[in-house]
């Protein structure tokens, strides 16, 4: 809008004054002026053929803050109005009252529709616990009847194997034979590095599986663990075998194969697979009493839980051996020293609510390990016998015999 010059105004203040009226006309006119001039609605108009001009009623017109003269500096302008500000809603904390939620980056972006948590935050802690006592039991249970299997198939694959290497030795060799190359690595692995090999293949299948867009919401379901999930106890056991990020899952299957033959050798394969399976649903189980302790809600997953058992198991047994960080290799330490500057780490996160890394998972994991290669073994494993001996007395049991005359 393009308002006049002042001579003009006080050119027309003149003319007005020099009829009929006087000096109350002349007044009407200057205000009428702004009011048209400013753009809000009808202004004050002069009839045609005269002199006087004709008001508006007082209800349209505008109010005076600050007397006749300055109206026009008050009123709004009708045609340019400013539009709304938008308010960003805050993103809660995946259903927590206290502060926006920080994501970790190992941590795939989760909607807040996919959490509901609990009115009341206790009770979803008496399935999670239940199940990770029958599981821990089960596990265990199948760990020795695995073992009574593998003693009785032995003489019999000790055989075979001789068989398979007297065929062999007959029988002409093919030169460049994938399968006999592989055959070959297998066989120079130790005992521990083929154990943890399918564990590594199960982690790098579902991080496979997190790439596919169509399954991104059953993997947030199922595959992170979050005690205001609806889905409680099955993501204690898969979220131990899910990585989003590659460098995470690079991280821990690198220190998993590391310790893989140390552990193997103090506890056995069967054995290690319970306390590995087992490590996984404890260490969730202590995440989810610390977030509903502390009202921090939110998914973990990862290996490092149950692989922090596997550290301190190994630290507990073997204090005095000597580590290395893998990117500092000059730089050594016993395993003893290591694991105490990681309990003390792990329990600064957690009480301070560091969110990079679920610190509580990690440190129920790593007194978890402390506890079985110091009392959990003499307790659990060593008592195995009753259920080795029960399975023996199923399997021997021969079939009845049919009844029949003496």
């Amino acid at each position: 809008m393009v308002l006049p010059s002042p001579r003009k105004w006080f050119r027309g203040w003149g003319v007005i004054r020099s009829g009929h009226g006087g000096a109350e006309v002349g007044k009407m006119a200057w205000r009428g002026w702004a009011h048209k001039s400013w753009g809000c609605g009808q202004s004050w108009a002069p009839q045609v053929g005269g002199h006087i001009c004709v008001e508006l009623p007082a209800a349209l017109a505008p109010p005076r803050l600050l007397g006749r003269r300055f109206n026009f500096f008050i009123q709004p302008k009708c045609g340019f109005r400013k539009a709304p500000r938008k308010v960003e809603p805050r993103r809660s904390d995946a259903g927590s009252s206290g502060g926006a939620y920080k994501r970790s980056a190992l941590i795939p972006p989760v909607g807040e529709a996919v959490f509901d948590p609990s009115p009341y935050p206790i009770r979803t802690l008496i399935k999670p616990f239940f199940f990770t006592v029958g599981f821990t039991g089960c596990a265990f249970g199948s760990a020795a009847i695995w073992q009574y299997e593998s003693l009785k198939s032995r003489v019999q694959s000790y055989f075979d194997g001789v068989k398979a290497d007297w065929l062999d030795s007959i029988r002409p060799q093919k030169k460049g034979d994938l399968r006999k190359e592989i055959n070959k690595w297998w066989n120079n692995l130790s005992d521990g590095q083929r154990t943890v090999t399918g564990i590594i293949t199960a982690n790098v299948l579902v991080f496979c599986l997190w790439r596919v867009p169509a399954l991104q919401r059953t993997m947030i379901r199922y595959f992170t663990s979050n005690p205001a999930s609806k889905v409680l106890c099955s993501p204690m056991l898969l979220s131990s075998f899910s990585h989003f990020s590659l460098f995470h899952m690079a991280a821990n299957m690198y220190v998993l194969w590391s310790f893989s033959s140390s552990i193997v050798s103090i506890l056995g394969q069967e054995q290690f697979m319970a306390v590995y399976l087992s490590a996984g649903v404890i260490s969730n189980f202590v995440s989810y009493v610390c977030k509903v302790a502390t009202g921090r809600y939110g998914p973990s997953l990862g290996a490092s839980g149950a692989i922090m058992t596997v550290l301190a198991a190994v630290c507990t047994r073997v204090p005095d051996g000597r580590l290395a960080i893998i990117f500092l290799p000059m730089l050594t330490f016993t395993a003893g020293s290591a694991l105490k500057a990681i309990i003390a780490l792990d329990t600064a996160g957690m009480i301070l609510g560091w969110k990079f890394f679920d610190h509580a998972a990690h440190l129920g994991g790593a007194l978890f390990g402390i506890w079985y290669v110091t009392y959990g073994h003499e307790l659990i494993w060593k008592n195995r016998e009753p259920l080795v001996k029960m399975w023996h007395e199923m399997r021997t049991r021969g079939p009845r015999k049919g009844g029949g005359s003496e």
